[in-house]
């Protein structure tokens, strides 16, 4: 089974291109969803991040906020990396538990790690292929703000966390433009995944 990353910077469409992954049958490890329940499910993983930025990061119910937490992470590189050094081990364990599992039940030929920052984290080491989605930044910042979730200036404040589109691309095995309609990503995506399954 193939390991392959698949990455992308904030309002690229990477998560629409997991999903027309996972129709055409690959499996999809959410490294960014699972990184967010290690904040709230992994007690190790919380005394590591209260030891690291202090009680200021705890919300109601005595547990970490999340928007507390990225407030403070995202205010420059020095607190990206501390988070980072912190998070990342534990979501590497977990991909490759994961890996493990799914291998064994030979149901799926491609393994699909679906996160923001496998090259930043230096995971792109452990995989065989990367898929970079990539668009135009008026696109990523209108796809961005249509979700409602962040404002303007905190979806440019985490896109200067990111490696940018270019470096990206450089290194990238595979590089999809989604700058069209989800019917030409779609194609895109199906043309890359018969490349390597």
């Amino acid at each position: 089974m193939l390991k392959v990353g698949l990455t992308g910077s904030i309002g690229c469409g990477k998560s629409t291109a997991s999903a027309f992954l996972k129709e055409m049958g690959a499996y999809i490890f959410d490294a960014d969803t699972e990184a967010k329940k290690l904040l709230t499910q992994n007690p190790i993983v919380q005394s590591e991040l209260i030891a690291e930025f202090g009680t200021d990061i705890m919300g109601p119910g005595n547990t970490i906020s999340k928007e507390k937490l990225a407030r403070i992470a995202f205010q420059d590189e020095d607190h990206q990396m501390r988070l980072n050094l912190v998070v990342h081990p534990y979501i590497y364990d977990l991909i490759d538990g994961h890996f493990k599992k799914i291998q064994k039940k030979k149901n799926h030929s491609i393994f699909i790690v679906d996160g923001a920052m496998i090259f930043e984290s230096g995971y792109d080491q452990h995989l065989d292929y990367v898929i970079v989605i990539t668009a135009m930044l008026k696109n990523r910042m209108e796809r961005s703000t249509s979700r409602g979730t962040l404002t303007r200036e905190q979806i440019l404040q985490r896109m200067e966390f990111q490696w940018s589109e270019e470096i990206k691309t450089g290194l990238a095995d595979f590089v999809i433009h989604n700058d069209g309609t989800e019917e030409d990503l779609k194609r895109e995506i199906a043309y890359v995944f018969q490349k390597i399954a």
